[in-house]
């Protein structure tokens, strides 16, 4: 079992940066591969980028690539998603969530199966 808790949401302005924290908690938390996803009002939840369980490796949506940025921390059981230049596109709810992994890659497609509750970002002037 795995808890996930998002922190770090709130409102900036156009062109503005935001970071936002993942605690990830449970048995062997660092065995996981985590996923950024957000979901706007009306709209599907689509994926933003994710992180191996080693740190290795990174995937981005091409909407957030070159402007978001993945890391964790692995001895603060931490994911962090570091958002600079952001737009009013990229307001929405942010969640992170994980699946366990045996190898060193992570997709946002795969089955994500361990979600957090979910932190609002607004992008706004």
């Amino acid at each position: 079992q795995l808890q996930l808790v998002e922190s770090g949401g709130g409102l900036v302005q156009p062109g503005g940066s935001l970071r936002l924290s993942c605690v990830v908690s449970g048995f062997s938390p660092n065995y996981y591969n985590i996923g950024w996803f957000r979901q706007a009002p009306g709209k599907e939840r689509e994926g933003v980028g994710c992180i191996s369980n080693s740190g290795g490796s990174t995937n981005y949506a091409d909407s957030v690539k070159g402007r978001f940025t993945i890391s964790r921390d692995n001895a603060k059981n931490t994911v962090y998603l570091q958002m600079n230049s952001l737009k009013p596109e990229d307001t929405a709810i942010y969640y992170c969530a994980g699946i366990g992994s045996l190898f060193d890659l992570c997709q946002l497609s795969s089955p994500y199966n361990y979600w957090g509750q979910g932190t609002q970002v607004t992008v706004s002037s």
